[in-house]
C-alpha cells in the first residue's frame, strides 16, 4: 500500500457554519477537488470554540506541504492569521484494521 499523508488544519472561525456554512464555501468546496493529489476532504467546524478546518488526504507529502501553503496564504488574505497545520503519513495497514478511508472515492453525482 502507498503511503498517504494526511493533513490536519484549524484556524479561528467566527461563521458561518452548518448549513449557511455548507452554501457559502461551496464553490470552495468544489474547487478543492482540483487541487493536486487530493485523495478526499473533510470539512470540521466547532461553532462554539469558533472553530474551523478540514481534515485532507493526499498522494504525496509534496502535495499536502503545497496545498498547506496555499490554503494558509488564503486564509490569511481573509484575515485569519493563527492557521495550524501539520502534515502526517498515514500507517495504512493499522488504518485499514480501524476502517480508515484511504481509498480514492467513487465521485457522485452533484
Amino acid at each position: 500500500m502507498a503511503t498517504t499523508y494526511l493533513l490536519q488544519v484549524d484556524f479561528p472561525h467566527n461563521g458561518p457554519f452548518g448549513e449557511q456554512m455548507a452554501t457559502e464555501y461551496r464553490q470552495l468546496a468544489e474547487s478543492i477537488n482540483d487541487e493536486p493529489g487530493l485523495i478526499w476532504k473533510i470539512w470540521t467546524e466547532n461553532s462554539e470554540a469558533g472553530e474551523a478546518g478540514g481534515i485532507y488526504l493526499f498522494g504525496s507529502e509534496a502535495d499536502a506541504q503545497q496545498y498547506l501553503a496555499k490554503h494558509t496564504d488564503r486564509l490569511r488574505s481573509w484575515g485569519i492569521t493563527d492557521v495550524r497545520g501539520r502534515i502526517f503519513a498515514v500507517n495504512g495497514p493499522l488504518s485499514a484494521v480501524n476502517r480508515g478511508p484511504l481509498t480514492v472515492p467513487t465521485p457522485l453525482d452533484s
